[in-house]
């Protein structure tokens, strides 16, 4: 069964972005590859009750299981010690990465208070672009009262499109706000 991206991209974008860009071949034209979700948890270093809740957030939101980022070096100013669990990330793939990308475009960003669009310098001039959110309440499956801690994080949107141009096109084909400059 498609998702509504899939069903979007394969109707609506494929076709623009072959007619926008004179693509030659169809596997020139850029999709979505990969959606990787970070949350760092250096607050929690200390706290394993804390870690387990924002871990536990994380696999709620993306509905698969983060890996726990621990820190590479000893930084003694933030009392950080090598090896110390200092964050979780998630990488989506295929359906999930699918459906993840709907739920954020059309559930989580338009509860976001004074919206006017994302970013559109948020880009990193290979195709890939990233978001970030201030608080994960934005989720519907986050329940407010059971949060512990309001917590941000990132998202990194890999697209196979070679310039920004083109990774802008295909991700405001899939639905991303951005915002009008």
């Amino acid at each position: 069964m498609a998702t509504r991206i899939k069903e979007k991209y394969l109707a609506e974008a494929v076709p623009a972005l072959k007619q926008k860009f004179g693509y030659k071949n169809v596997m020139e034209i850029p999709k979505l590859s990969k959606i990787v979700i970070n949350m760092g948890l250096g607050d929690c270093k200390d706290n394993a009750k804390a870690m387990e809740m924002a871990v536990n957030e994380l696999t709620t939101i993306a509905g698969q299981k983060p890996m726990v980022t621990k820190a590479k070096k000893s930084i003694a100013n933030f009392k950080v010690r090598e090896g110390m669990n200092v964050g979780a990330k998630v990488t989506l793939r295929g359906e999930r990465m699918e459906e993840f990308m709907d739920k954020l475009v059309s559930v989580a960003l338009p509860r976001v208070r004074d919206f006017r669009g994302v970013s559109t310098k948020a880009f990193d001039g290979r195709g890939n672009y990233a978001l970030g959110i201030r608080e994960q309440l934005l989720f519907p499956e986050i329940e407010y009262d059971k949060v512990e801690k309001i917590r941000g994080m990132e998202m990194i949107f890999v697209t196979t499109a070679k310039t920004d141009e083109e990774c802008m096109e295909l991700l405001k084909l899939l639905g991303m706000p951005f915002a009008q400059a």
